[in-house]
């Protein structure tokens, strides 16, 4: 594509001469004899360059190169001016000109300056379409990053879900348990504002919450009857188990505290631990609610099966005491327990 330049000066030979030379060079050159002239063409046309002199009568040089930098500030300037003019063009210079032009000056050294600047104009569209592809390159790989991601992530939680149902299996009176405790938890966090990510380790956390459980004796966990104080306290070891069981592993560093202490009670009454209150981890806290809720709702041989008012009922009497208050809220307010896939307490409930 021919390269249009446009030459400025109120000295109609300066422009003629100047225009015959480049054209010789293979440049299409319009000129003009004044910067209000000169402007009007620049707007109309598509330049690559202006040559245009300082002094000059309506708008001057600088007024002109103020006008074009502000429509196109990347638009190549090549100032014109006298010698007695020179503080003049170094303002010119600091208004964003590309270049200087002493007059009287040869022919020669103005298809320089031309050159020179159209190569630096070239260089910088091949930077800027660089930058633009990469950009767009960066886009499309961030895309498949994140799709990467997304199948990872899905992987894992699959993972993490065969080895819920390996633990849950191991009790045929909680079969599913860990997954109704994930569902319920999430929907209590969701009103809590937990970000995304804090979201993700708390799925994680409540669906391995019991993975203790696999070290425990199937005759102790799958006993129809009442359990002995003995074996009782044997399956309140499982959350140490547990610990045991994925420390050392990276990936459950972030959730230890919720294997480690979702059985510990709001009043310090609770174990491994015994911690109280706000010392318990807010997600080992959120645990505790659905878990308690659903091992109550559980049928087993050695336990009445309780209606829903009776379990809520019981819960609200331990508001404080085994449950943190404002969580416990959260679960009834919002009546999460009737929001489960598969619950026996969904539908007219929820």
């Amino acid at each position: 594509m021919e390269e249009q330049i446009l030459i400025v000066d109120d000295e109609k030979i300066i422009c003629g001469v100047i225009a015959q030379r480049l054209t010789r060079e293979g440049y299409s050159c319009v000129t003009a004899h004044n910067g209000k002239e000169a402007f009007e063409y620049f707007c109309k046309g598509n330049f690559s360059l202006v040559i245009s002199d300082i002094r000059m009568p309506e708008k001057d040089g600088l007024e002109l190169l103020r006008l074009v930098k502000a429509v196109r500030p990347n638009m190549k300037f090549i100032i014109m001016t006298a010698y007695a003019e020179i503080d003049v063009a170094v303002e010119a210079m600091h208004l964003g000109a590309n270049d200087l032009l002493l007059k009287p000056f040869e022919l020669e050294i103005a298809v320089f300056s031309v050159k020179k600047a159209l190569e630096q104009k070239k260089m910088e569209e091949e930077l800027e379409s660089y930058h633009k592809n990469l950009k767009k390159l960066v886009a499309e790989r961030t895309e498949k990053l994140q799709e990467a991601y997304v199948t990872l992530k899905k992987a894992h939680l699959d993972s993490v879900k065969v080895l819920a149902g390996a633990i849950d299996a191991k009790d045929p009176y909680t079969r599913g348990h860990s997954d109704r405790v994930r569902q319920m938890s999430l929907q209590i966090a969701a009103v809590l504002g937990f970000t995304e990510e804090r979201m993700e380790v708390l799925e994680y956390g409540a669906l391995l919450h019991d993975i203790g459980k696999i070290g425990i004796q199937d005759e102790i966990l799958r006993k129809p009857e009442a359990l002995s104080a003995e074996e009782y306290q044997t399956i309140r070891e499982h959350p140490l188990i547990g610990v045991k069981i994925v420390e050392g592993i990276e990936f459950f560093d972030d959730k230890i505290s919720m294997i480690r202490n979702h059985h510990e009670q709001f009043d310090g009454k609770g174990y491994p631990d015994g911690l109280a209150g706000e010392a318990i981890p807010l997600e080992a806290r959120i645990i505790a609610v659905p878990d308690a809720f659903d091992a109550m709702a559980s049928q087993r041989p050695h336990q009445r099966t309780r209606s829903l008012g009776d379990i809520l009922l019981e819960m609200e009497q331990h508001r404080g005491r085994q449950f943190d208050p404002r969580i416990l809220e959260i679960f009834l307010r919002e009546k999460i327990y009737g929001r489960l896939n598969h619950s026996p307490f969904s539908g007219p409930f929820g």
